[in-house]
């Protein structure tokens, strides 16, 4: 295949990709206005409704400008020769590849980051904040931006770094020792995230003695999880929205809570949403997206080795001396539509592992506390309570608030 075909395949996947995400939102858009379900009533009142809609329509119409904005900057990037040039720049600082390869993709994602930041900008400081949610300085939302910066430089830097040295190394076989890497990588990153990266961002305090962690320490002893790390986490920092999560196996497992969480919800609604949470570690959830993210890692890989030394994939972004970053950012658009299928199955299982978590919260604690919790951050978030199927089916971990409510609601 001539390198001029791959490149009108690239652009035809890129452009393709937009529209559909676009006929999405749009079917997506036409249900702002339905009615809510009648077993959702109680969540909105008309005013809190009428906001609800404003929000989601508030969003809609800038999704639609910033996509539309990156998609542009993209196809420009492309037909204007933009990797070359860039490929250019880092030939003249350096003549080592992996040199090379960390000044091209630095560029590249400094400057789209840059370009976007104004986006991210107005929609924390216009969006959130006209309905409510932002609590965010100007100064954390800057050092945000440094931290981010510093992250992906050491992190997504080193993890570059080590696969080219494989690749020079190893040859095709690179792609073992990389799945090994990024295999090692993938569990530490489980195991330790809200060790060593949270508190780069956030504050996190162990949760006071009261009745809200003996109810905790009770519900996790009644089901037999040994439970010793119970977290809160300053979310009031960045945001009004709510949110709990469970992190890491093994003695370094903990459950971390919002500050919102705890203000928004009763004890034995936040039990009810811990006990969902634990229902993920019983059922081996955790474990399963795990192994199955590090075999499809280890897949793509694989298939990266087959074509990464095929010139052609360098030529059709227009990058004149064929290079590993260069094929593998040609690789990545093509190889994109897989990616888009394994996020679908994924999704699928997200979903299925939500209403089994939802069911052993039903059955060790209660149905009724989950339920009052999850309409409580629904309205808190001013969640969309009528998605269309198929935008659910595409874009959805979680199932819609009705299809939980009826779950748990069955006998």
């Amino acid at each position: 295949m001539t390198p001029q075909t791959l490149f009108y395949i690239i652009i035809a996947i890129l452009v393709l990709d937009f529209i559909l995400d676009k006929v999405l939102d749009s079917l997506n858009a036409k249900n702002f206005d339905k009615p809510i379900p009648s077993e959702l009533e109680d969540v909105y009142d008309e005013a809190e409704y009428k906001k609800s809609r404003a929000y989601k329509k508030t969003n809609y119409k800038f999704s639609n400008i910033s996509s539309l904005f990156s998609l542009a900057l993209t196809l420009g990037f492309f037909f204007l020769d933009g990797f070359e040039y860039v490929d250019e720049i880092a030939r003249n600082i350096s003549s080592n590849e992996i040199v090379i390869a960390l000044v091209f993709f630095g560029i590249i994602t400094f400057a789209s980051d840059i370009l976007t930041t104004p986006f991210s900008y107005y929609h924390t400081f216009v969006i959130e904040e006209k309905f409510g949610f932002n609590k965010t300085t100007k100064k954390t939302f800057f050092l945000d931006k440094l931290k981010g910066w510093l992250m992906m430089t050491v992190l997504g830097g080193g993890i570059l770094s080590l696969i080219i040295l494989f690749y020079q190394l190893a040859g095709e076989k690179f792609w073992i020792y990389a799945w090994a890497l990024v295999a090692v990588f993938t569990i530490f990153m489980n195991m330790f995230y809200s060790k060593l990266i949270v508190p780069l961002f956030n504050k996190q305090t162990p949760l006071e003695d009261g009745s809200l962690k003996t109810n905790i320490e009770n519900y996790a002893a009644k089901v037999g999880f040994q439970l010793e790390n119970i977290f809160v986490i300053d979310g009031s920092k960045r945001s009004t929205k709510a949110n709990a999560y469970f992190s890491g196996f093994g003695i370094q497992k903990r459950i971390t809570l919002f500050d919102t969480l705890i203000n928004d919800l009763e004890d034995e609604e936040i039990v009810a949403v811990l006990a969902h949470e634990v229902g993920h570690y019983k059922k081996k959830h955790i474990i399963f997206n795990i192994i199955t993210s590090v075999l499809l890692t280890g897949l793509t890989l694989y298939i990266l080795s087959l074509f990464i030394n095929i010139p052609a994939l360098s030529l059709a972004i227009g990058v004149s001396q064929p290079s590993f970053h260069a094929g593998l950012i040609a690789f990545g658009i093509l190889y994109s539509p897989i990616s888009q299928i394994t996020g679908l199955i994924m999704n699928y299982f997200s979903r299925k592992f939500e209403y089994q978590a939802d069911d052993f919260a039903k059955h060790t604690y209660a149905a009724q506390p989950l339920v009052n919790a999850l309409k409580k951050l629904s309205k808190n978030s001013l969640s969309n309570l009528t998605p269309h199927p198929s935008y659910v089916f595409v874009h959805y971990s979680h199932p819609p608030l009705l299809q939980r409510y009826r779950n748990l609601k069955k006998s």
